[in-house]
This record gives C-alpha cells, structure tokens and sequence, in this order.
C-alpha cells in the first residue's frame, strides 16, 4: 500500500522562474482565475496593504502618519486601481505560493530603503543594471544570496552540474526535500523568492566549453565574473575567456578568508591569476580526482598559506575524506566578502588587484 502511494507522487519538478500576473491586464486576469479554479490548494499571502503602508511611511520620513493618514495616502496612490488588482501576483509553482507584491519599481523602493545612505539611490540605479555570473554553487550560493540581498545586481547567470547531497548541507543553506535537486534550481529558487525581478538564467551542465560563450555574453556581457568551481580545466579557461572579454574576476578560498581579485578591464596584459597558474595542457585536466588536481591546485591556490587544518585534511583525502573541508561559517563569510567586492567594483570604488585575507584565528585572539 505504502509503495503504491508513493508510485503516485508527484517527481520533484526543476521549476525555478516565478509566474507574474498583473490583474489589470484582461488575459492575466482571466489565468490568474483559471490558476485558483485549479489548485484548490494554493497558498496565498496577499499583504499588499501592508507593503503599500511601508512604501508611504520611507516616503515621509520626517512624520509620524496617523492611521487616518496612511489610509488617505494610500487610498491617493491606489486612485482608481482596486486594492487585489493593485502591483503583481506572483506564482511560485514549485511550492505552490502565490503573493502579491508592489510592481518592480515599488519593490526595488522598499527593498533598497534600508540600504541608503551606505548604498546611495544613484548607486542602486547603478547596480540593478549590472550582470554577474557565478560557477560553482557551494561557496556561490551564499555568494549569490548576498548579492540578492543587497541588491547589487539586476541580472545572474549561475552555473553547477551538480545535484543536492546530505553532504553539501553542512554549508549550502536549504531544506533536506532538496536532496537531488540541482544546486542551480536550488539557488534561482531562494533568489526568486527573495526578489522575483532579478533575472536569473540557470546553467544546469556547468561551466562547458560549449555553453562559456553565452554564459560570458548572451543577452550582454558579465560585468564581473565570481569563479568558485573545483574543475581545473574550467577554472583555468574561464579566466582565459575574462581576460579576452576584459571582465573582472574575484574567488574565495573558503579557508582564511582568502579573496582574490583580478582585474582583466584595467589591466587587460595581466597574467592570469596573478602568474600562478601552470603551464599545463587543460585537456588533460578534465575528470582527475581531487587527490590528482592537488598538484595544479597548490601553485594556484597558494596552498601553502592554507590554514594548518586545512593542510592537514588536504593529506588526508583520500584515506579518511573524499575532499576537501568546506564550513559553513567560512562559507557565509565568502558570501560577504565577495559581495562587497563586488559592490565596489560595479560602482569604481576598488581599482585593485590581488590576494587578501581576512583570517579569524589572526584577527581576533
């Protein structure tokens, strides 16, 4: 009995793009019916008075508004636009929620209002209209949710081949049902729910030599590239393309803090990664193990600057680990410091180029 019902659930469904409805627009309208005739289930958070009394009180920051007042500015701003078919619906159809929401430039208002004056409205301008790619979703997932966050974006590319282990769960954040979903779906779905008008396009196979084209330039080129992935060949070609594409790039370690920066749109004759990389044949370099990627890594990485654990676990893979350690507190970290880096590169605030650490056990003792 219990294998049969389980024969009749539904498979887990790689949805990752939320459904808009403007309720003004007669075939939106006429869906959006047709959406609650059909999933009697559906759950629906429909708070827009509350967002519509947030928007009128960031606008009037020098008074306390009265109920009465809210209500009359409220009511002002509606005019003659009925409260449901005020903004957007927005249907998140793998988990079944529908929310309405202020329109995108009512959002943007009061998603960015807690952020001036350390971010400035022109540079919020600025951001939205910025495009930043990500490979490798582990120490790039919290990277790509901080830059979400802070609104440092408008548009993500966002590469992994890899699917959800139990494993992964010590640093990437997110529910045990995800177990088996690919990392990318996992991590457009956190950004959609977090802000529905971010453009994300999802590269579900990786970083290829067949996708790098479109990834680096379809529908505009990357203002800057993050590079957090573990293929060697990839990691290596993916500067050779962003130095011939002038884009910047930036890496964290995930051990001591380690930020790397590379400024190929200033400095476009600059050796790649700084002149550490090998003179190695990237075709050989595809499919070794992380035992056999060691000794192409260590130049590049400077391993030898790695904290003493993570020297430790380094020899240690393969006899009492299959990789390299990754924690969660390190992770969250990168997120922050890659996106601050970010952020001043897409504004011209940071002009540098190099290795940087912000290593705990140094700092705080």
């Amino acid at each position: 009995m219990i294998q049969d019902y389980l024969r009749k659930q539904q498979d887990e469904s790689n949805d990752y793009k939320p459904v808009f409805y403007d309720l003004k627009n007669a075939h939106d309208l006429q869906t959006f019916e047709t959406l609650l005739e059909t999933h009697p289930h559906i759950r629906i958070n429909d708070n827009i008075d509350s967002q519509l009394r947030e928007l009128m009180k960031i606008r009037n920051p020098t008074k306390r508004l009265t109920v009465a007042e809210y209500d009359e500015k409220v009511q002002a701003y509606l005019g003659d636009v009925s409260m449901e078919k005020f903004g957007v619906w927005v249907y998140y159809p793998w988990n079944d929620r529908l929310v309405h929401l202020v329109d995108e430039a009512d959002f943007i208002e009061l998603r960015t209002s807690r952020n001036q004056h350390k971010i400035t409205a022109a540079e919020i301008a600025v951001l939205s209209k910025k495009k930043i790619g990500i490979v490798g979703l582990s120490v790039g997932q919290s990277i790509a949710l901080t830059l979400v966050m802070e609104r440092i974006c408008g548009e993500l590319r966002l590469a992994d081949f890899d699917k959800l282990e139990l494993t992964n769960m010590n640093r990437i954040r997110c529910g045990v049902h995800n177990i088996q979903v690919p990392k990318v779906v996992i991590a457009a779905r956190e950004i959609a729910e977090l802000d529905p008008f971010i453009k994300v396009k999802i590269y579900g196979d990786g970083m290829t030599e067949a996708n790098m084209d479109s990834f680096f330039t379809e529908d505009g080129v990357l203002d800057i590239f993050v590079e957090e992935c573990d293929g060697v060949d990839i990691k290596i070609l993916s500067r050779i393309k962003a130095k011939a594409l002038k884009i910047p790039v930036v890496m964290e370690m995930n051990d001591r803090g380690m930020i790397d920066i590379e400024r190929f749109d200033l400095e476009p004759d600059r050796p790649l990664m700084h002149g550490l990389i090998p003179e190695v044949n990237t075709d050989t370099l595809k499919g070794l193990t992380d035992a056999e990627k060691l000794p192409i890594f260590s130049p590049m990485l400077a391993l030898e600057n790695a904290s003493a654990r993570m020297k430790y676990s380094l020899g240690e893979i393969g006899k009492t680990i299959t990789t390299w350690p990754q924690l969660a507190s390190s992770v969250v970290l990168g997120g922050a410091l890659v996106a601050d880096t970010c952020r001043r590169i897409a504004l011209d605030q940071l002009k540098s180029s190099g290795r940087y650490y912000i290593d705990f056990e140094q700092l705080i003792v």
